[in-house]
Parts: structure tokens; sequence; C-alpha cells
């Protein structure tokens, strides 16, 4: 059946449809689990050129429940003429048509097993060797089977919908009553991936927008994860990426992607293998996330994962300390060294590029160090303050971070004088975000902590804030 709405692929379908002009082309749709292969595949199934030029002979079978090369034969043969003699049968069958269509709907369920996976290109190449016959595929992740001649240019794996066709998607099935303000916010939720997109909006048509938003807000991706299979169920689908061999054969590479889940900024090859992490071959890790369209690469070579898989990861794998602590040591040390004298040297501009790259990075993995238990918390305070110094500097915002620290972490009766007289001292340089807190107080405050230590810089900056 052909799908009643359809946005934002048009581009994918005009390419498509010019490889068919080049005459009986092989075309593999690529994309991370819920982009919209099925969809791209079945719509061009019933364009009217295709229709056209294959007439009756065209076929669409589903691979979901396949395991082996008997079973796809089996299913390819059930959908021309019940076919029981498999293997020649298909072949002879496929041969007897001037032309002919075909298309494999979730190959990757029956291809991504090792064990099966030769045997399965064995039987594509086969395919491909029948005058006549297109094929196509959809396969989850962002590798095509090897044995088959893949018509030139390669179309690339699917990316999320452009935000006009992600909006179209919501409110053909939500219409459009909602307030749009908070339909942008459901869509930020999605990364404008076409399943995520789909599911929420059919909560929001029967819940409405603002539920929907204060339900996500606890529940997470658990909120559309009712449905029984992985076109209705987001967890089903991020699931069976997960359990894939091309990622369970790569040791760790789950670890990888529950650390970046952390991480809407991604990380840098540089940053992946300077960082210390406890993963052998993190490359190679990373390459099985990229090949399974777990992450992505975006323009600037980053490595990171779309916010519906973040979510599911922070919710169901959030990432060991053993983890975070490399990478919070790694923020620490390049803050330190822009804050304590290489801003505005020469040698300050990489830096200050490094923590750009990273500023979100380093906001989300600080709450997991501040608090009372953790053997880093006065090194996190430190770098609190000295990310807050850089927003400052950069013209960016106080960060809200600084709050707890100063009421909470390092509360006045706490004896560390140097650590206490620190965050003041930066507190009081953001002071126009911070007048609630009493300035004279504060400044009365600092002066009885530097009493208790010898602090030059400290007590320079104190000067230039007026303390004396």
């Amino acid at each position: 059946m052909e799908p009643q709405i359809f946005h934002g692929r048009e581009s994918e379908l005009a390419d498509i449809l010019k490889l068919f002009n080049q005459g009986t082309p092989k075309v593999a749709i690529l994309g991370a689990g819920g982009m919209g292969k099925s969809s791209l595949a079945k719509t061009l199934l019933h364009h009217p050129n295709i229709t056209a030029r294959y007439q009756q002979y065209h076929y669409s079978v589903a691979c979901d429940s396949t395991t082996t090369k008997v079973e796809l034969a089996g299913a390819i043969g059930a959908h021309i003429s019940h076919l029981t003699k498999i293997f020649r049968a298909v072949i002879q069958h496929l041969s007897s048509r001037p032309t002919s269509l075909l298309i494999l709907d979730n190959l990757e369920t029956v291809w991504e097993p090792s064990t099966s996976r030769k045997e399965i290109e064995e039987f594509l190449s086969l395919l491909t060797d029948v005058v006549g016959l297109a094929l196509l595929i959809t396969m989850r992740g962002a590798e095509r089977p090897s044995k088959v001649q893949w018509t030139r240019p390669f179309l690339p794996p699917l990316q999320p919908l452009a935000q006009v066709a992600a909006r179209d998607v919501f409110l053909d099935i939500a219409d459009d009553w909602h307030l749009m303000e908070e339909v942008d916010q459901i869509l930020c939720l999605t990364d404008n991936i076409p399943l995520v997109i789909s599911l929420l909006a059919h909560l929001a048509d029967t819940e409405g927008c603002s539920e929907i938003l204060s339900r996500w807000e606890t529940e997470k991706t658990s909120i559309i994860s009712d449905g029984y299979d992985r076109r209705s169920n987001l967890q089903i689908s991020i699931a069976l990426s997960l359990s894939s061999p091309r990622v369970t054969s790569v040791p760790h590479s789950q670890e990888l992607l529950s650390l970046l889940s952390m991480l809407p900024d991604g990380l840098s090859d540089v940053e992946l293998k300077e960082s210390k992490f406890p993963i052998p071959d993190i490359l190679g890790c990373k390459a099985a996330l990229l090949r399974t369209a777990l992450a992505y690469s975006d323009d600037h070579r980053r490595l990171k994962v779309l916010v519906p898989i973040r979510e599911y990861m922070q919710n169901l794998q959030p990432p060991a300390d053993q983890m975070i602590r490399p990478l919070f040591q790694h923020f620490h040390e390049l803050l330190e060294m822009y804050t304590t004298g290489h801003h505005g040297r020469p040698s300050g501009a990489a830096l200050h590029d490094q923590i750009v790259a990273n500023y979100t990075n380093m906001q989300n993995i600080l709450p997991r160090v501040l608090n009372r238990q953790h053997p880093d918390l006065t090194s996190g305070i430190y770098c609190a303050c000295r990310l807050n110094q850089f927003s400052r500097v950069t013209g960016k915002r106080t960060i809200s971070l600084l709050q707890d620290i100063i009421t909470t972490l390092v509360p006045p009766a706490s004896g560390e004088h140097r650590l206490r007289a620190y965050v003041i001292t930066e507190v009081l340089s953001s002071w126009r975000s911070w007048l609630h807190f009493g300035l004279e107080t504060l400044i009365a405050e600092a002066m009885e902590h530097f009493k208790h230590f010898d602090d030059s810089s400290m007590k320079c900056r104190s000067d230039r804030l007026g303390y004396n």
C-alpha cells in the first residue's frame, strides 16, 4: 500500500528514478532505524513511471521474519505465483519476464548474522544476473551487501527530515490546531526522525502537545514504546539496531554509544583517542556504530548520536563512571590551560575552539561529577567555575551550575577556604546574574577566606572586583 503521508524525500525519490532511467538498476536504500526507508521504497513502487514500466511484474517482499537463504527465497517465491521449488524456480520465473522489479524490504534481518551473510550475498548475486530484473533493497545501517554491482551514484544513507517536512508530517497526523511553538518543541525531541515524528504526532492528536512535552520530561522514549513491532515502538526499533551482529561482534561499541548519549556536541577522532577511555580499539567501535547508523559523522567530522537514541541510552544504558571520568579530566585540563594563562595568546585560539566544540558536552558531564560522593568533586567545582569564566569572556551566559555549587556543594561553613573563595570570586565576576545573593555579604565572606591562604592571582582578581 502506498504511504498516505510522505514529505521530505522528494529529492531521494527523484535520484532513484534517475537510476531507473539507466536500465535495470541495483539500488540500496540505507539509513538508521525509523528513517523512512520502507516508506520511500513503497512510494517508489507506486510512482506512475514505475507502475507503467513494470505493470504487474513488481514484487515487494518483507524480510523481517526471514533468517536463512531458504526462507528468503521462499518469501520471494510466495510473492511470485506461490512457487515451492525454491531457488531455481525463483530465478527461472524472474528470467522469463522481459522486465521486473524486486524490492527486498528490511533485508538486514537475514543478512546481518555472519553465519548467513555469505549465502545471502551469493543469492543476491544470482538475482542480479537475471536480465531485466531491477533490484531494490532497504537495509538498516550504512553499508551495502558485497558481491553485487550496485548502480552508481550510490544513494547516501537517509538523513533526518528537513524542518519544514518534519512539521508537515506532524500536522498531517495531528492536525493544525496545535500551537506551533509546542509542535517545534516536540520536533526537537525527535531530531526529525520520521518514525519518532509519527509516533509522537499520533499521541499529540489524542493527548495534546502540552501533555506530551510534560510526559517526555519523566517518561522519555517509553511514551512511544507501547507498540508491538519496529514500526510502532521506538525502543524495539533501537533495540534491533543494538542487537545487530555488526554491533555485538565489536566489544565495547555499546559502551561508546552510551558515552555519546551524554554528549550532544559529539566527539572528534582526536578526542576519542586522547581522552584515554577504557575502550580497546575505540575507532573500531566508532566504525561499528557508523555501519549500523546508530551514530553519524557531522559536517565537522564529529561522531554524534541522534536525540531519540541518546534519550534511550541515557534511560536504559547510561554510561558508567569509569567512562565519564577520562572525558571529565580532559575537559578540566582544557579549561585550566585556557583560564590560567593561554587566553589571549596564540595557543589560546586552539584551546578556545576545542572548548566551543564541547561547550554543551561539558555542561552535560559536570552534573555527574558535582555530587558530594564523587571523588572528583573539588576538581568538578573548579572546572565549573572555569567554564563559567570562559562563558563570560566569550560573551555567553552564566552557567546554571554555579548556583548549586555556592549554595549546596561548598556552603559557607565548609572550611574549604581556598575553594569557597574561588567560587565567590567567580560569582562576583558574574555579579549581574547573582544580585539575589547579596554582593556585600559575599565580598565580606571572601575577605575572611583570604586570611587563611595566599594566592596572588586570586587576590588580583578580587582587587579588580573591588573587594579591597
